[in-house]
């Protein structure tokens, strides 16, 4: 396997990550809780091999390549709107990181009620990420190229 599917897979778990906080959205309305909890640890399982592979490809990179980030270049007009997305794709990965331990932490130790009042935010927050991470993936490789 070469480092340059990356991408791909990092958007495929980025997918997978979200279809199951749907998946897990779906499953606490209808209060089903074991299928909820599965749900859920298992996107905090992709997101975390995510990250794990997000960080070993961009330190490949940085390091042994000694190459930035893919930058977004062309189309010019679009430019302005993929950088939009990108910045707040990066802030809120960053801001969900704690909010998503905070939320796990909470369900583990079966206090529901605080669960359930930070994950009116973090579960939109998370799913936001999730989305925007995969479109990320399709603008820079797929609909616009950067070569």
């Amino acid at each position: 396997m070469s480092i340059t599917v990356l991408p791909a897979v990092n958007a495929t778990l980025n997918g997978l990550s979200a279809v199951l906080l749907g998946c897990g959205y779906y499953y606490i309305q209808r209060k089903n809780q074991t299928a909820h909890r599965n749900c859920m640890v298992a996107a905090f399982v992709t997101s975390t091999l995510f990250l794990a592979c997000y960080i070993t490809y961009h330190g490949y990179l940085g390091y042994v390549l000694h190459q930035g980030p893919t930058v977004f270049r062309n189309p010019a007009w679009f430019r302005p709107i993929y950088l939009t997305i990108l910045l707040t794709h990066t802030t809120l990965a960053v801001v969900i990181v704690p909010l998503v331990l905070i939320t796990l932490s909470r369900a583990i130790k079966k206090r529901f009620d605080s669960h359930r009042r930070i994950a009116r935010w973090t579960w939109p927050l998370w799913m936001y990420v999730s989305v925007t991470g995969v479109l990320i993936y399709l603008l820079l490789y797929r609909i616009f190229p950067q070569t």
